[in-house]
């Protein structure tokens, strides 16, 4: 995965009215998940926590994660939102980098504008799923015989090491006949799995009426002889 630099700062002040706030400062709000697990005792957190962190618990065996809420500035995601890449994100919060990858966007209903961000922080040894963009190769033996290609899904959900996680990934089609497909369970990779239902089609190759009307034509031809 490619890295992608991100500067942000703490937000303290929180509630829909500071969101529209900073909105209208072209910032945006920003929560990392995934923190650092902790203890709670008698439902409270002991620790030290710096601007921007609370404590949610999890469960009901004393245990919670700490989460951070940020603000970026608009103009500093453009260019890790409006592409088909996946970027590993280096979060740098007052001089301390972590480590994350997009979860989540907001976007409004009609202006389309992103209203908040959820990223997830992530670790050298903790899987992580992420959805990779789909990438087909090679020229079918059905789209040759007058079938078209059709691509059911752009992106697929994937599980695994951040640094072991692809860019994206390639399903080659050239054996695909028409009437046949790949399906998530068709795949299988060494470094990382697929997580999205395994029945779901990625490609496959339908028919067409210019290719229906050479079948005919070609049975029509068989039965002649």
């Amino acid at each position: 995965m490619k890295t992608f630099q991100l500067n942000a700062e703490p937000r303290t002040d929180l509630g829909k009215k500071a969101a529209k706030a900073l909105r209208k400062e072209n910032k945006i709000p920003v929560v990392l998940n995934g923190g650092k697990l902790v203890e709670l005792k008698d439902g409270e957190y002991d620790g030290t926590l710096l601007p921007g962190e609370k404590v949610v618990p999890i469960g009901r065996d004393g245990k919670a994660i700490i989460t951070t809420d940020l603000v970026v500035n608009a103009a500093d995601v453009r260019k890790l939102i409006y592409t088909p890449e996946i970027f590993v994100i280096d979060l740098n919060v007052n001089g301390q980098v972590k480590k994350a990858v997009l979860k989540d966007i907001q976007f409004h209903a009609v202006s389309d504008a992103i209203m908040h961000i959820d990223l997830l922080e992530v670790y050298e040894d903790k899987p992580v799923v992420v959805e990779v963009p789909v990438h087909v190769e090679g020229h079918a033996v059905g789209v040759k015989a007058g079938g078209k290609l059709y691509l059911s899904m752009k992106k697929v959900k994937v599980r695994g090491l951040y640094s072991k996680m692809p860019e994206t990934i390639i399903v080659n089609v050239s054996d695909l006949q028409i009437g046949q497909a790949i399906k998530v369970r068709d795949l299988h990779f060494d470094d990382f799995e697929l997580v999205s239902a395994k029945d779901l089609v990625i490609t496959g190759v339908k028919a067409t009426r210019a290719s229906a009307n050479a079948a005919a034509t070609e049975e029509g031809e068989e039965e002649a002889e």
